[in-house]
């Protein structure tokens, strides 16, 4: 599903090189659920990023369900993303002006999903994560917990393989993050390959396999 082969990642600081990736290698088949953990600086994030192709690597090559990614085009990797990933953030990304039905429901207009569709996906949305009586509400209207579910709603609208989750229990209180790593944990029995960054052991504990990251390396991976 995912490989990376010798993926680095640098960046420009002061006019120095920083590397934030260091020659990574890296397979994540169908279905998996992985944590990635380690300290602030470690590369998290930055790896992260990669995997759902808002950024690029500076060298090494980086294969999604068998195709190369690696050098398409920055249209070609939206589309990939479109149909492949979805994202949940710490900070919920969510529009404000935007009524928890209409955020879940932007994803499926920008890929041109008919209306009817996009309607009778965004209705069962709103039932499963039980947000019905919410959907006109903005976000400013909404806890925590409910903007995460509204995010979740979102991010599995187009149906995707992978579902990247970055800090999603950062923001909420210890009972609603539990919550929401229920539901993102339920994704994983419909075969969504499940990749989400924490710094909570925890949390990361839950993962079936879990990569610990130091200076822009994975030094360890263990298996529950």
């Amino acid at each position: 599903m995912i490989e990376f082969k010798r993926v680095s990642r640098s960046f420009m600081v002061g006019g120095q090189e920083v590397a934030a990736l260091r020659d990574i290698d890296l397979n994540i088949a169908a279905g998996d659920y992985v944590s990635i953990m380690g300290p602030s600086g470690s590369g998290k994030s930055t790896l992260l990023n990669l995997i759902g192709l808002l950024d690029r690597p500076s060298s090494g090559i980086y294969r999604l369900d068998g195709g190369n990614v690696t050098d398409l085009d920055d249209q070609q990797q939206a589309r990939v993303r479109s149909e492949k990933i979805g994202f949940v953030f710490q900070s919920f990304h969510l529009i404000p002006r935007l009524s928890a039905a209409m955020n879940i429901e932007l994803p499926l207009i920008l890929a041109g999903i008919p209306p009817a569709e996009r309607r009778a996906r965004v209705t069962a949305l709103l039932e499963n994560y039980g947000l019905t009586d919410r959907a006109e509400h903005r976000p400013d209207q909404l806890s925590g917990g409910q903007k995460q579910r509204v995010a979740i709603a979102r991010a599995t609208s187009m149906h995707p393989a992978v579902l990247l989750a970055d800090e999603p229990t950062g923001n909420l209180d210890q009972t609603t993050g539990r919550e929401v790593i229920n539901l993102l944990e339920k994704l994983t029995e419909q075969n969504v390959t499940l990749i989400m960054v924490t710094h909570d052991p925890a949390i990361g504990g839950r993962a079936m396999r879990q990569l610990h990251m130091v200076d822009g390396r994975i030094t360890n991976e263990s298996n529950t």
